[in-house]
């Protein structure tokens, strides 16, 4: 679907009016300057039980001097506590509505609101990102398309006093939201189609953007001493990658990049630590944190970001065959500490520890984040709301929290700590890749892959098992994959590399 914004020629299919929740502010709004009709208004909104509650839609057919007038009023609440992004779900929310009238084109005219802490002109560019976000859809495998019945929404105009303006001001919102979308096709991808190698073949595409893009196959990551990424991988017919991404976008900096490290299991049975066969299919979403920095990647290279950021990818598929890593196995990490293999489902950590230090040797990061579908202890930790956040760095925290109440891609910080990290020691081996105590299991993850950070390394780790693929509708995201933390990261990059 396509987002113009146009000069105001002819009457909008809709006006948007943004409702407090004691419908007070609607004397403030253009709608008539016939008092008659906003009583009709009032009365017609309370019929149908609007009375300005955050998120609350409700349409209402206007007719002044005989002109008759669609309009969206849409709750938000208490205006004095709403944020950017409310403005991003408020358009969300709105897409099905349009959506299901089954028009081809649909124009929009927004009033503005008083009293909220952002510009008329920001109000709009994030409503229009909410709604082009809320548009995506997978589709790729079904033989009958919707249009094929329906008309399918190609594209919504705004208008708006300076369309040039605004084009140029939503390709920042536009480049972030093609992130967003490349990483949730990576996510939707079935397992048969998407395997280590044609992720490596994804992550390429983006060369043309101007990224640097590098491919090590498993000789040379043998040759590099991954054993640890190599074992996880040895049960499968398709042989493990590790995908490198750079960009340059500020050649006169002398400071180190930014490292992304993701994990990229394209599907994970468990191994010989099967999994139970009931919800194995969302398995092919444990390469969302693979899916998270591709987005990224994308992001900042669609919006010329000023920022130098690598990206490290570690891509292997969990299979079960006589080839594959047994319970007890000992690996030897790129680090060279070893490693006792207790659960081969606890394979996430073990591909990471390489990824993690292929990033800090190859590219001198002294700041790094990772993301992984690691464990489903963060899920009854903090069920489907949060993500885990685990970090040796209270400013990197405090930095990523930040972005996290922007973006409203929420993260909660847990502790690590010498209690945590013993848990891991091993008689036989330099450390265990679980603990076996069946607690804190987030934490003790997370306190693994702490042992693959170098001293002088600002790290942090984000779990985002419990957001990554959900089975209902969000504001921005229909069923399926998310796509979390993309956003999150590109505003923390532009936040702290950019500005």
């Amino acid at each position: 679907m396509i987002v113009n914004f146009i000069n105001k020629k002819v009457l909008p299919n809709f006006k948007i009016f943004f409702i407090n929740k004691d419908k007070k502010n609607l004397k403030y709004h253009s709608i008539s300057s016939n008092l008659e009709i906003k009583k009709n208004i009032l009365n017609s909104l309370a019929k149908r039980n609007f009375n300005g509650k955050l998120g609350q839609i409700c349409h209402v057919e206007i007719i002044d001097n005989k002109d008759t007038q669609n309009a969206f009023f849409i709750g938000i609440g208490d205006e004095s506590k709403i944020q950017s992004f409310n403005f991003q779900y408020f358009g969300g929310l709105l897409f099905p509505y349009l959506e299901n009238l089954q028009f081809e084109k649909i124009s929009l005219d927004i009033e503005s609101v008083k009293k909220v802490k952002l510009s008329h002109e920001n109000l709009i560019l994030h409503f229009a990102s909410g709604i082009y976000l809320k548009s995506y859809s997978f589709k790729k495998y079904k033989k009958k398309k919707e249009s094929d019945d329906n008309k399918v929404l190609k594209s919504i105009n705004f208008f708006v006093p300076n369309p040039n303006k605004f084009k140029k001001l939503f390709l920042n919102h536009e480049a972030v939201s093609e992130g967003v979308f490349f990483a949730r096709d990576l996510l939707h991808e079935p397992p048969n189609v998407l395997n280590p190698i044609t992720l490596a073949s994804r992550a390429k595409e983006l060369s043309k953007l101007g990224l640097k893009i590098n491919i090590l196959d498993e000789k040379r990551m043998k040759s590099h001493g991954m054993g640890a990424l190599l074992g996880v991988g040895m049960g499968s017919a398709n042989p493990s990658r590790l995908i490198t991404l750079e960009w340059n976008g500020n050649p006169s900096s002398k400071s180190p990049p930014l490292g992304l490290v993701g994990k990229g299991v394209t599907f994970d049975t468990g191994g010989y630590s099967l999994k139970p066969s009931q919800g194995m299919e969302e398995m092919k979403m444990d390469m969302g944190g693979s899916a998270l920095v591709l987005g990224v990647m994308k992001s900042i290279a669609l919006r010329k970001s000023k920022s130098n950021v690598v990206g490290v990818i570690g891509s292997v598929e969990n299979m079960v065959s006589s080839n594959a890593q047994r319970p007890s196995d000992i690996v030897k990490s790129m680090s060279g500490q070893t490693i006792e293999v207790l659960n081969t489902d606890a394979e996430g950590r073990l591909v990471l520890a390489d990824a993690l230090w292929y990033c800090q040797e190859k590219y001198n990061v002294k700041k790094m984040i990772n993301f992984a579908t690691l464990t489903g202890a963060i899920i009854v930790a903090l069920g489907n709301f949060y993500a885990g956040l685990f970090s040796n760095s209270d400013k990197l925290s405090d930095d990523l929290i930040k972005s996290g109440r922007k973006t409203d891609e929420k993260i909660w910080r847990f502790p690590l700590g010498k209690e945590y990290d013993e848990l891991l020691n091993c008689d036989i081996a330099d450390m265990k890749n679980i603990t076996g105590t069946g607690g804190a299991g987030s934490i003790t993850a997370a306190q693994f892959l702490q042992r693959f950070v170098k001293k002088d390394v600002e790290w942090a780790h984000l779990d985002i098992a419990g957001v990554t693929w959900l089975d209902k509708e969000q504001p921005l995201s229909k069923k399926g994959g998310t796509a979390f933390g993309v956003r999150l990261i590109d505003n923390y990059i532009y936040n702290n590399y950019e500005k």
